[in-house]
């Protein structure tokens, strides 16, 4: 009997079982990277990426998961020598040794990307569009802002954070889109355009979180800065941290070094808009008070003009003419009916001493013929004349005797 007959037979199960123990026991094979060549790329409907990994001695399976593989700016192609980083795997029902990948990037690495990066930056600066004219004021009041950002990444929880706390009164839009990987570009392209079809947007904030070169690749493609560029409202940019620039940031019309400062960026402080609000209205009451003051003390002015040249005030002085002349007048009146009355008087006193009873008074008599004519001589009388004699205390008649 051998040694062979005296082992117990493993089932394929149990094999593949142990090979799996050890794969996933062994702390080299659980993470790692490895170089080489892409052959026999696929990507499949679901969005997983299949191909393998050789060189001129081996060849290993490789798998990379739909959600691994978004986050790729660019798919791998055959022939391309990369290097991907994480563990191994064994699958049973085939019996496949795979090499799960968790990031992949060109073996260049980031030396190429930067060159890519600085080439893009100086052909599209030489067209002008990182030039400052053409970047336009942000509103200062904004009634709508869209957002262009992932819809589940903390970006946007950032931005509607601190839109809630410093300006509440304004709608904010979601334009929600990949940020990341080979597809990020176009989806932000699209989210982009359907926003320009609107006319009720002040403002477009295009944001995501941190991260690598690689992360933030996207907001590095040429048409993505082109379709920036073409924005009928500006558009701020708040991209990964304060020290992270991307071709985007440059063309924007305003880029803030994070996705809380964007917001902040296209709004105001509504609690310092009370206070300046609270300000102004201190300062409109005291130019009002001014005014009315003003006014006030112009309008008893124009009063004391009207006054003055009023029919009332006219009649009253009028009046008050009447009233002077009137007493002058009977001023003037007294004076003469006295001076007259003394006239009189006087002509009285003299009237009285040449009156002719007074004369017959004194023993004097008036003689007057029929007709009334006075006889004031003999020789104008005649024989059986009759006479009418008057004395002081009345009248006889006479006869002239011859």
């Amino acid at each position: 009997m051998s040694l062979f007959d005296l082992t117990p037979a493993l089932t394929v199960g149990q094999l593949a079982e142990h090979i799996t123990h050890l794969i996933r026991t062994d702390l080299l094979l659980s993470d790692l990277s490895v170089v080489g060549e892409v052959s026999n790329f696929v990507r499949a409907k679901s969005g997983h990426l299949y191909f393998s990994l050789k060189d001129e001695e081996a060849t290993i399976a490789c798998v990379m998961w739909r959600g691994r593989a978004a986050a790729l700016f660019e798919l791998p192609k055959d022939g391309q020598r990369v290097i991907v980083s994480g563990h191994l795997d064994f699958y049973p029902p085939r019996g496949n040794l795979q090499f799960m990948v968790r990031s992949l990037r060109p073996e260049g690495g980031i030396g190429d990307l930067y060159q890519r990066y600085e080439a893009l930056k100086k052909q599209l600066q030489a067209e002008g569009l990182f030039a400052e004219e053409r970047k336009r004021p942000l509103p200062p009041l904004p009634r709508r802002i869209a957002v262009v950002t992932s819809a589940t990444g903390a970006a946007l929880r950032d931005i509607l954070r601190v839109l809630r706390t410093r300006w509440p009164l304004t709608d904010v839009l979601l334009a929600p889109s990949l940020v990341q990987g080979a597809d990020a570009p176009a989806a932000i392209i699209d989210a982009l355009y359907r926003l320009y079809q609107r006319d009720d947007i002040d403002v477009i904030i295009l944001a995501r979180g941190g991260g690598s070169m690689e992360d933030l690749w996207a907001f590095n493609d040429e048409a993505l800065a082109r379709m920036i560029a073409a924005s009928p409202v500006p558009v701020v940019t708040g991209i990964g941290h304060e020290t992270d620039f991307t071709i985007a940031d440059f063309v924007a019309d305003y880029r803030a070094p994070t996705p809380s400062a964007a917001a902040a960026a296209v709004t105001p402080d509504i609690s310092e808009m009370e206070r300046l609000i609270a300000a102004y209205g201190m300062r409109l009451s005291e130019l009002m008070t001014a005014q009315i003051a003003a006014r006030r003390q112009h309008l008893g002015q124009y009063l004391a003009i009207l006054r003055r040249f009023a029919p009332r005030y006219r009649i009253d002085q009028y009046r008050l003419q009447v009233d002077e002349l009137s007493r002058r007048l009977s001023a003037a009146l007294n004076y003469q009916l006295t001076r007259q009355r003394h006239e009189v008087e006087g002509l009285s006193h003299r009237l009285e001493a040449l009156n002719p009873k007074a004369v017959l008074a004194r023993g004097y008599a008036l003689i007057q013929d029929d007709h009334g004519k006075v006889i004031d001589s003999v020789k104008k009388t005649f024989p059986q004349q009759r006479l009418q004699i008057t004395l002081a205390d009345g009248q006889l008649r006479a006869r002239v005797e011859p």
